[in-house]
C-alpha cells in the first residue's frame, strides 16, 4: 500500500510545482460588475461594484460613452469585499445603443467586468469585458442561450482561477487511494458544494465573506498532516474514508462558489439560468482539472521516473503551508475586519 501512495505522490509532484507559483491570486479575481437599467427613454439607473481586497480597491475605472452625463450624482457605498456605486445618468433620444462603454485599467489585472443592461421594453442581456477587450459595445439584445454561455465561461474561470478550490480537490487526490474511492470523493465534493452553491444563491443561507474565506482555508491547512500520515503508510479516518471529508469541506467550498455568483449581483429574475450554467462550468473546470492529473500520474507511471524521499513528501507540505499561510492571512482580515 505504501508503495502505491509513493507512486500517486511521484505523479503528482509536477502538479504540485504548477498550482503553487498561483498560489498568489487565490480568489482575487472576482469580477466586477456593471449594471444599466433603463427608467425612461434614454435614462438609465447606474449600479456600478468593484472589488475589495485587504483594502485595495480594483483598479479599473467606469467610463460611460461620450454625450452621457449625470443627472443624479454617484453616491458609494462601502461592502465588506466590495464598493458599491449608484449614480442616474441621461444618454440622450438615442439611447445607449451603438455606443461603448469603456472600462480604463481593466487590462492591468487578472479579472472581467459582467456587464448587465434591461431596457424598457423587456429586452435584457449580459456581456463580459475581459483584460484583453476592456470595454463592451452595444448592440443588438443577446437571447438566453448568449447568456447562459457567458455564465458557464463564469463558472470554469471561478474554478480554475480559484486556487483554493482547486488546492483541495489536488489534496484529495493525494489522499484517494483507489479508482472507486475516488469517483465517490470527487462526487461528494460536486453534491455538497451544489447544494450549499444554490442555497445560498437563492438567499436560504448566507455565510459572510471573511470567517468563510477563513473555513475554506483551513480546510486546506487540515488536508496538510493527512497527506503525510498516507505517505508515510499511516491511515486516519480521513484517509479511509475521504469522501466523507469531500462532503463536509465541500459544503463549505459551495459557499465560496456562491460568493463568486453573487459578486457578479444579478437581479432575482437571472438567477435559475445563471445558477445552473455557473455550476456545470464549476464541474467542467473541477473535471478537467482532475483529469489532468490523473493524465500526469499515468504519464508517470509509463516513465517509472524515481523521485528523492524529499520531493515526494513536497506535495504534502506543500498543500499544508499554503492552508496555514491563508488561514493565518485570513484570520487577520478577520479580526481587523
Amino acid at each position: 500500500m505504501r508503495a502505491l501512495v509513493s507512486r500517486r505522490l511521484r505523479a503528482l509532484i509536477l502538479a504540485s510545482l504548477w498550482i503553487t507559483p498561483l498560489a498568489a491570486f487565490a480568489h482575487e479575481a472576482r469580477p466586477a460588475y456593471l449594471e444599466l437599467k433603463e427608467t425612461a427613454p434614454g435614462q438609465f439607473d447606474v449600479l456600478w461594484r468593484t472589488p475589495v481586497l485587504a483594502g485595495i480597491r480594483l483598479p479599473v475605472v467606469l467610463e460611460m460613452p461620450e454625450g452621457v452625463r449625470n443627472f443624479k450624482e454617484p453616491t458609494v457605498q462601502e461592502l465588506t469585499d466590495s464598493l458599491l456605486e449608484r449614480r442616474s445618468v441621461d444618454a440622450g433620444p438615442g439611447g445607449l445603443a451603438g455606443k461603448r462603454i469603456d472600462f480604463p485599467g481593466l487590462q492591468v489585472t487578472i479579472t472581467d467586468v459582467l456587464v448587465r443592461i434591461e431596457l424598457l421594453d423587456g429586452r435584457t442581456w449580459t456581456m463580459v469585458a475581459r483584460p484583453s477587450a476592456p470595454f463592451v459595445e452595444i448592440a443588438e439584445a443577446r437571447g438566453p442561450a448568449a447568456t447562459a454561455l457567458t455564465f458557464l465561461t463564469q463558472g470554469v474561470e471561478h474554478i480554475l482561477l480559484g486556487v483554493d478550490h482547486l488546492l483541495f480537490v489536488f489534496g484529495l487526490l493525494l489522499i484517494v487511494r483507489s479508482p472507486w474511492m475516488l469517483v465517490k470523493t470527487i462526487t461528494a465534493f460536486t453534491v455538497a458544494h451544489s447544494i450549499t452553491l444554490a442555497i445560498a444563491t437563492l438567499g436560504y443561507a448566507h455565510v459572510p465573506a471573511l470567517p468563510l474565506n477563513a473555513a475554506i482555508a483551513l480546510s486546506i491547512l487540515f488536508l496538510g498532516p493527512e497527506i503525510i500520515r498516507a505517505c508515510r503508510g499511516q491511515t486516519s479516518f480521513t484517509i479511509r474514508h475521504p469522501w466523507v471529508v469531500a462532503f463536509a469541506f465541500g459544503l463549505l467550498h459551495g459557499f465560496g462558489f456562491a460568493s463568486g455568483l453573487a459578486a457578479i449581483g444579478l437581479p432575482q429574475g437571472d438567477i435559475p439560468l445563471a445558477l445552473l450554467m455557473f455550476n456545470v462550468g464549476v464541474e467542467i473546470g473541477q473535471l478537467a482539472f482532475v483529469t489532468l492529473i490523473l493524465l500526469l500520474h499515468r504519464a508517470f507511471q509509463l516513465l517509472e521516473m524515481r523521485w528523492p524521499r524529499w520531493v515526494e513528501m513536497l506535495p504534502a507540505y506543500a498543500v499544508g503551508s499554503l492552508g496555514a499561510f491563508w488561514t493565518l492571512q485570513r484570520l487577520v482580515l478577520l479580526v481587523e475586519g
